[in-house]
């Protein structure tokens, strides 16, 4: 039985800091295949459009996504950016262009047959986790490509990979991301998840498909809700969505915004 659920519907990973583009670089997403779209939320690229005056300190920011990525110019040296929870800060280089695919919560577990768990909070060579895949990078991934002829590329390629794989739509986690999605990741893990097991089993379940806790999880789905809000101090219903999410006062929202923004609401909505 297919107990999956279209989580490209209830869920959009952002990533702000890249989104904004700035004078001297630029980020762009591409969708992959419809056939795809239920397993990869984009492909992705980041780069420079000249030299910058300095290294680039650039916050990933926690998004409850897997991330396969490589700079175009080695792309054979590729690696896999495991489930954060927390802000991540990579010091990048005057000059780059980094290419990702970023996988919809579970697939990354479900396509690979990999425990999400091992790859959490940290990155790894992706030839030590999926040796194919990066093996077919190394192969197929040339300097001079561009990101519609990458997507070309991995579209034919995970096209292929999806229908040789055994997927494993097991109903006690995906009812219990069901749940999590439509309360925009304001639940109490104890009384709203109720798959017919006990906390500790699908906790360990969601670590093997998520890479961390049910309630984790549910405070970064809370987390990125408020980041396609966009709340902002000058619309009188902000505080209320701050209390819908579940947050028990300003202080609370706070603390837990910045740990996975890595900065403060104000300083992130510019107000």
């Amino acid at each position: 039985m297919n107990n999956s659920i279209d989580i490209r519907k209830y869920f959009t990973p952002i990533q702000p800091n890249a989104s904004e583009r700035a004078e001297n670089f630029i980020y762009q997403e591409l969708s992959p295949a419809l056939k795809l779209q239920k397993y990869i939320y984009c492909y992705w690229q980041f780069k420079t459009t000249e030299p910058l005056a300095e290294e680039l300190h650039h916050i990933i920011v926690a998004d409850g996504c897997i991330d396969i990525f490589f700079e175009m110019q080695n792309p054979q040296d590729n690696f896999v950016m495991g489930f954060c929870e927390k802000a991540t800060d990579f010091l990048l280089s005057s000059s780059f262009n980094y290419v990702g695919v970023r996988f919809l919560p579970t697939m990354f577990s479900q396509i690979f047959n990999v425990s999400s768990k091992e790859l959490a909070n940290r990155f790894e060579h992706l030839a030590n986790v999926v040796p194919s895949t990066s093996f077919f990078i190394r192969e197929h991934i040339e300097p001079g490509n561009n990101l519609a002829e990458i997507k070309h590329i991995f579209d034919n390629y995970f096209l292929q990979l999806i229908d040789e794989s055994n997927f494993d739509w097991d109903g006690r986690v995906y009812e219990s991301l069901d749940i999590i999605f439509k309360n925009h990741g304001a639940v109490d893990i104890q009384k709203d998840l109720n798959p017919g097991i006990s906390q500790r089993q699908l906790r360990r379940l969601f670590e093997f498909y998520i890479g961390d806790t049910p309630k984790t999880f549910s405070q970064v789905v809370r987390f990125q809700n408020i980041l396609k809000a966009k709340p902002s101090n000058q619309n009188p219903k902000h505080q209320d969505l701050f209390f819908d999410l579940g947050y028990y006062d300003q202080s609370h929202f706070i603390k837990e915004f910045k740990k996975f923004h890595g900065v403060t609401p104000n300083q992130a909505f510019g107000k």
